[in-house]
């Protein structure tokens, strides 16, 4: 009873001096402030705290500070003002007579940071910690002042606020850089301004980061620079009363500057959490006054060195390194035994030639899986000591080969057998079962898939193609064995049907779509009539093929006949054709106005427009009477995606592509014009274009084919120089001149480098047909062509005029006026009024 009278005795003597004062503000009336009055303020929120706080290490030293109410921790102090110089309980806070706050210690030294100022302090003027955890007393705040903590909405200055880890070790320089004795080893690019307390950090120039708890609510939250180097965001959870870290900037902690000492390698567990050892590379020992520093045990030679390769590891010492780009590992291995103060070099085996040499120092050595760098250390030859630091493959080149032994397997008994049997009779029964329900699905599916097939026939529009079958083209081609050509979109073969007629029969390559979309392309191509295309008479799409049978044209390609000399004597095909089958002039023409109009119909005048996008003489078909029928139209869209993709830019073939199909321009019916004005080039050389520019004659780079025949005939005034010379003796100049004189204007409009420059094919047949009327040729009966070509020669002789110069330059705006205004010609007329100056090659 009486120790119990003693103990309230004890406690209510000294309750006074626990209860502590809390207020959110101090006024003058309550200065000085000393640590033994216990007392502190406390955030109208309640969320902060400031005063003097005890440290850790001693009770009898003090910090003046600010942290987290009621946090338990060391962690929850946000500001100090003397982190570094602790004072005694003899210290306090005072307001000076002119009003000026100051922070002495037991000397009397002014502790509290910044110049001591009273402006903007009167009577009335509080000490008052805010709600967001500024310390404020009249122009003095303690946000001006950050230690090693941000808070949310504490604005970074422009100027550079600089924060620092305990000890000022670290700091974090100009809102964007950590930095270790002035060796930078992080940076972002735009600089922080400041933390919200959402978790987003805001940067200039708009950029931003955000914490992994970004937007959860009832979150405290503050950027802080650790002692070990590390800038990191924490949010307190209040569910498990704890701090989590949501964001930091260095993801290895071993990259930090400064974790371990000089010549000393920083290692952490694979879980790369925060702790971490300092070890000493192989032929190095720990200094006796320095755990984290390792030094040398035989002093380097310089003839005498080696190199240990380390595996996984890096020094990251930036002034003590020389970068190199060598060719090999021998030259960088050679680079750093020349230099007696290399200690080792790093190299990549990525074949770029990385080599860095380490001079005179090995600063801020890590090991990490992450690093693709083998460093190579120079030691003296007598180290017998072997590198630890090996990856996988040192590792399986140096294991030890182990034999192991394992006891025979006991004897199997009967019921083991019996199991044995049983389950692999379970198996069979289960896998034959399988493979007979997968036989029976398999012959419905078929039979539903036909069924749905010749249904879908039904739907077919009324006199459309004929569908064949693959059995049927089969017989009717003698199984494919008559190959009469080859081209892009398949292999063409002879069959005769048994209605005795002939038929090219098509086997297409790489056909997209399925059987409803390609009966649908059919049935446009089918309706496409015209005398000078080849006639589709029907197709076959069974067994994924897809087959197209077009009407045989006896004569062949156009190209058998009008390049006989570069046949292949070993071709077959090219023997069919007799030498003496020579195209006159009046053929040549005929074929060309056919070609024009069957392109203009494709272009103009079919219900589905189209685009040949490969004219050339191969394509060129010949009937009995040499009437001309052009081939594979309309194929284009049957092409699968992936090799339209991969053919779109080189579509066509060489010499009779329009240039922007390099270019990368849009393509329009104008590229079809393009290859049209080629092949009439050569409907009157009687020679390819690409094959003259191989010639010893002409194989100068600058050197064009269209180029070379509008020199020849209106600069030179030679039309004999370029005609075919197997006809070359049938030129008549009167009855001759004119129609190769128009063909090779009307091929040179053609061949202009800008599409809206060349005219369109009905433009050109009518020219064309024009033409045939003015020679008095085959032609009888066609009526009087349109008024405006009656000036296209003089429009093309102008032309020619101002390329040759035969002309004064004011004749020649004058006559292109006087013309332009004479004729009432279109802009699209006189597009082409030069050919070829500003094209490049």
């Amino acid at each position: 009873m009486p120790l119990f009278f003693f103990l309230c005795f004890f406690f209510l003597s000294n309750l006074h001096p626990l209860l502590s004062q809390q207020n959110p503000s101090f006024g003058f009336s309550d200065f000085p402030w000393i640590p033994s009055q216990n007392r502190f303020l406390v955030s109208r929120n309640g969320v902060f705290a400031a005063g003097f706080k005890p440290i850790s290490s001693s009770a009898n030293l003090y910090t003046f500070s600010v942290w987290y109410h009621n946090i338990s921790g060391n962690n929850a102090v946000v500001w100090s003002a003397n982190d570094d110089s602790p004072v005694t309980g003899n210290s306090s806070l005072v307001v000076g007579n002119n009003g000026e706050l100051r922070l002495l210690n037991s000397s009397g030294q002014n502790l509290l940071p910044g110049p001591p100022s009273a402006a903007g302090v009167s009577n009335s003027t509080r000490l008052e910690l805010e709600n967001g955890g500024n310390l404020v007393y009249g122009n003095w705040q303690s946000f001006d002042f950050p230690t090693d903590t941000i808070l949310p909405n504490q604005t970074m200055k422009i100027n550079g606020t600089t924060i620092g880890s305990k000890r000022s070790k670290f700091i974090f320089r100009d809102r964007k850089s950590l930095v270790f004795n002035s060796s930078e080893y992080w940076a972002t690019g735009d600089a922080f301004k400041r933390l919200e307390s959402s978790g987003r950090v805001v940067q200039d120039n708009g950029a931003s980061l955000v914490s992994s708890d970004f937007g959860e609510p009832n979150r405290l939250r503050r950027l802080k620079l650790d002692s070990d180097g590390n800038l990191r965001i924490y949010s307190y959870n209040p569910s498990t009363d704890d701090w989590e870290i949501v964001w930091l900037a260095v993801q290895e902690i071993c990259t930090v500057h400064g974790t371990c000492g000089p010549n000393a390698i920083c290692m952490n567990d694979a879980t790369n959490s925060d702790s971490t050892s300092c070890v000493c590379p192989p032929g190095f020992k720990k200094k006796s006054d320095d755990n984290s520093s390792c030094e040398i045990k035989i002093p380097l030679r310089s003839s005498n060195t080696k190199f240990l390769r380390l595996d996984y590891v890096n020094f990251s010492g930036g002034a003590d390194q020389s970068n190199l780009k060598v060719q090999n590992f021998s030259m960088c291995e050679s680079r750093c035994l020349a230099n007696p103060n290399c200690l080792g070099f790093g190299f990549k085996y990525d074949g770029q030639g990385y080599c860095v040499l380490q001079i005179d120092r090995l600063l801020f050595g890590f090991w990490s899986p992450g690093t693709e760098t083998a460093f190579f250390l120079r030691v003296d030859k007598l180290e017998s000591e072997q590198s630890e630091f090996t990856g996988m493959t040192s590792l399986l080149e140096t294991s030890c080969p182990v034999t192991i032994s394992l006891p025979l397997p006991p004897d199997e008994s009967d019921t083991t057998t019996r199991n044995l049997v049983i389950i692999c009779t379970l198996f069979a029964a289960e896998l034959i079962s399988g493979i007979i329900f997968f036989w029976r699905f398999l012959n419905k599916y078929i039979k539903y898939r036909d069924m749905a097939r010749t249904f879908g026939l039904e739907f077919l529009p009324a006199g459309g193609p004929k569908r064949f079958t693959y059995a049927e083209l089969k017989a009717a081609t003698n199984e494919f064995s008559d190959l009469i050509g080859k081209g892009g979109f398949g292999d063409v073969y002879k069959g005769e049907l048994p209605d005795h007629r002939v038929v090219a029969v098509k086997c297409l390559k790489n056909v997209a779509g399925g059987d409803a979309e390609f009966w649908a392309e059919v049935t446009i191509i089918a309706r496409m009539h015209h005398l000078n295309l080849v006639r589709l008479w029907g197709f076959c799409a069974e067994k994924g093929q897809r087959i197209l049978v077009y009407e045989y044209v006896p004569n062949g390609s156009l190209n058998k006949y009008l390049f006989q000399s570069a046949q292949d004597p070993s071709n077959e095909s090219s023997t069919d054709i007799p030498m003496a089958s020579i195209l006159d002039w009046n053929i040549r023409y005929r074929i060309a106005l056919g070609v024009a109009r069957s392109v203009a119909y494709l272009h103009e005048e079919c219900l589905e427009w189209v685009l040949h996008c490969d004219i050339k003489p191969e394509n060129i078909l010949l009937g009995d009477d040499f009437c001309p029928k052009i081939s594979d139209f309309g194929l284009a869209k049957l092409r699968k995606k992936e090799d339209m993709v991969s053919m779109s830019r080189m579509r066509g073939t060489r010499g009779y592509m329009a240039p922007e199909w390099v270019k990368m321009d849009p393509i329009t019916p104008k590229a079809d014009v393009y290859s049209f004005g080629m092949v009439l080039l050569e409907l009157v050389t009687g020679v390819r274009n690409f094959d003259m520019q191989d010639s010893k004659m002409n194989n100068s780079e600058d050197w064009y084919f269209p180029r070379w025949a509008f020199d020849k005939v209106f600069k030179e005034m030679k039309v004999e120089d370029i005609l075919d010379r197997k006809i070359k003796h049938c030129f008549d100049n009167r009855l001759h001149l004119e129609l190769v004189d128009r063909m090779v204007k009307t091929a040179i409009w053609c061949l202009q480098d800008r599409p809206e420059a060349r005219p369109s094919m009905g433009k050109v047949a009518k020219m064309c047909w024009k033409e045939r009327r003015s020679i008095g040729s085959h032609a009888k009966g066609i009526g009087t062509p349109s008024v405006k070509f009656k000036y296209f020669d003089r429009y093309l002789t102008q032309c020619i005029a101002r390329l040759t110069g035969s002309s004064t330059s004011q004749k020649r705006s004058s006559s292109s006026r006087s013309s332009a205004a004479g004729t009432g010609a279109t802009r699209e007329e006189l597009a082409p009024n030069v050919f070829w100056v500003d094209r490049t090659h």
